[in-house]
């Protein structure tokens, strides 16, 4: 009970020594609002680009096409073959008919074509979806092995430069969030260092009056947490409703249904909490080291 009136305690006293120390105050809260600012920003824009690549992964699809002497009723032998293989994750199977009443929706000028057919020329066809994209040209040299099948094509060019872009796009925002964080760490401490500095009289009074290290550090140390809370409230409120904003203003998809945004809930207070937390114990961590550095210890 004693440990928490005294932590209690020391938070009342740090809003007190924000507000007679308010320059200082206002100096290290703006470092830390701007710098969170762009932490938030760089995490929802990582999480998001994370999770674009993630759908266009699954939308990559093999087309399969089957001989034109395959038999319908063999059909459903192929397709569990096909099934059957590793790395395959679904199979969908598409008649020849399917796949011209598509083509006429799509082509409306092709209809004349059409109709003048006797039989349907169009092969039967599968859309597989895979595991791993990585092993997709395996996969397709595996179905393309089967006596049954025509041709098979997932446009492997395209697929080859995505999946270079992926690990690229990956590898960069990765490494500009720890970048970032790195910096506000950086900015945020020294910030607060400095601030301190300027009460290294009081903090030598203290040492005089025989103030154990542990009295002297605490109502720092919690200072810089109450710092780091107030310094995150804008950051947090462009969070939850910057991100809101975006998502309802491209209706949850950027240019492309293969964009599509990651839904503001939960994932909003995920963000939120986690810029809370760097606020929080980014300025704890400032204070700690500043005061840790007069104190000598």
């Amino acid at each position: 009970m004693k440990l928490f009136r005294m932590f209690f305690r020391n938070i009342r006293d740090a809003f007190k020594s924000v507000y007679r120390n308010f320059s200082l105050s206002l100096a290290s809260i703006s470092c830390i609002t701007i710098t969170l600012v762009v932490v938030a920003i760089a995490l929802m824009a990582s999480l998001n680009i994370d999770h674009f690549t993630k759908n266009i992964r699954k939308d990559v699809t093999i087309v399969v096409f089957a001989k034109e002497e395959v038999e319908k009723d063999k059909i459903g032998v192929l397709q569990a073959r096909i099934e059957q293989l590793d790395n395959v994750h679904s199979v969908t199977y598409r008649s020849n008919d399917e796949e011209k009443q598509r083509i006429q929706e799509a082509f409306p000028e092709l209809e004349t074509i059409f109709s003048n057919w006797e039989v349907n020329h169009l092969l039967e066809s599968f859309l597989v979806t895979v595991d791993n994209l990585e092993d997709i040209e395996e996969t397709a040299n595996q179905i393309a092995s089967f006596e049954e099948i025509e041709t098979v094509d997932y446009g492997e060019v395209w697929v080859n430069k995505l999946m270079s872009a992926f690990e690229a796009v990956e590898k960069v925002t990765v490494a500009s969030v720890i970048a970032l964080i790195i910096v506000t760490v950086f900015l945020i401490i020294n910030t607060i260092k400095l601030a301190i500095f300027s009460r290294k009289r009081e903090i030598s009074i203290m040492r005089l009056v025989g103030a154990s290290n542990f009295t002297i550090k605490m109502p720092f140390v919690v200072e810089g947490m109450v710092l780091g809370f107030i310094g995150s409230i804008i950051p947090i409120a462009f969070t939850l409703y910057g991100y809101l904003a975006l998502y309802n203003h491209f209706e949850g998809q950027l240019f492309s249904s293969l964009l599509q945004l990651i839904k503001p809930e939960p994932f909003i207070y995920v963000i939120a909490l986690i810029v809370l937390l760097i606020g929080m114990i980014v300025g704890m961590l400032g204070s700690y080291r500043a005061v840790k550095k007069y104190l000598k210890i």
